[in-house]
């Protein structure tokens, strides 16, 4: 069912640390994606569905037909459940609905337009996925007139967003909008009614830049950012800006060791430990087979007392141009 959101009015997007009734995890199918990775990135991407499963909350994998099916039910457990749709790339951060809740705690599935990340990677199924996952929910999905991700944006609950210039501004989404048109969008869509604008997001990132791999609140005005490790630390100057512009807006910043320089055929990766996700009892973190992966994980365990930490290796997943915050989408529980 679809409605005008002109009229929208005190609806919010609860942060992600807010109780799940479950969560949709992507599964990979598309060899030209992952070109000699796909067997791992399924096998990676299994393992994210099995340790959120063992905690104890519900996960919906999307399988894109019935082979991909039986290969996920090979690796997964029989706690996971498995749901066949259409849909392109895994990433359903960004193509999946984005639910606020509303007085009363009503929930709504927001959608927007999506352009394959400016116009890079036009799959099918990726336009219509995240209506289809929202009407098998049960949501009134509500349509707005201009392109987003949510990969894009990460909230603290009380009405702060952050995001990057690189992404939210680049003429290849939005070229008609303003700055200030995008943040009275960001409050009518989504409840906003504040926005912390960071610069760029990580090199080489497919994305053009999107927060989650950077920047990710872990409480409110708690903002958990990445510090540069080793000398080479090809994101160095991208962090200390990031960092000087969160601390000038007054939030408090926890910062978290990188991977350090991480490469691929020469090529410098965008390997983040912030791309973790956060589900009811658990906090996933994506590892990478760096020297630095013990120090990443021992420091988001620190910023979740309340959660237990694991980390989960995704170097063939970051092959495919993202990890696990970026191939889940969490449905917030009413409460």
């Amino acid at each position: 069912m679809y409605k005008d959101i002109s009229s929208m009015s005190n609806y919010f997007m609860p942060p992600e640390w807010h109780p799940q009734d479950w969560i949709w995890i992507g599964f990979p199918h598309d060899a030209v994606e992952w070109p000699g990775f796909l067997a791992r990135a399924q096998e990676q991407m299994a393992a994210f569905a099995n340790a959120v499963a063992d905690s104890g909350q519900e996960v919906r994998l999307i399988v894109r037909d019935a082979a991909n099916a039986a290969r996920a039910r090979e690796l997964v457990s029989g706690k996971v459940k498995l749901e066949t749709r259409v849909f392109g790339d895994v990433w359903l951060r960004d193509t999946g609905p984005l639910v606020v809740m509303g007085p009363g705690g009503a929930r709504v599935a927001r959608r927007f337009g999506f352009n394959g990340w400016g116009g890079k990677y036009l799959m099918h199924g990726d336009q219509s996925i995240g209506v289809e996952l929202a009407e098998s929910a049960g949501l009134t999905v509500t349509t707005a007139d201009w392109v987003l991700e949510g990969g894009a944006l990460d909230c603290d609950g009380t009405g702060l967003v952050v995001t990057t210039e690189q992404c939210l501004l680049n003429p290849n989404r939005n070229p008609s909008l303003s700055r200030g048109e995008i943040e009275i969008r960001l409050e009518r869509d989504l409840g906003f009614d504040r926005v912390l604008w960071l610069g760029d997001g990580l090199i080489n990132d497919h994305t053009d830049g999107h927060v989650d791999n950077l920047a990710r609140f872990v409480a409110p005005g708690v903002l958990a950012l990445p510090r540069a490790t080793g000398s080479d630390d090809p994101h160095a100057a991208i962090y200390a800006d990031a960092k000087a512009r969160a601390e000038a807006a007054g939030l408090t910043v926890r910062e978290v060791p990188s991977p350090g320089r991480v490469e691929s055929a020469g090529r410098i990766e965008p390997a983040s430990y912030m791309n973790f996700a956060i589900t009811s009892k658990l906090v996933v973190v994506p590892t990478y087979g760096s020297p630095h992966d013990a120090d990443g994980l021992a420091s988001i365990a620190e910023l979740f007392p309340d959660r237990d930490v694991v980390g989960v290796l995704a170097d063939a997943v970051l092959a495919g141009g993202g990890s696990f915050h970026c191939s889940s989408q969490q449905m917030p529980s009413v409460i």
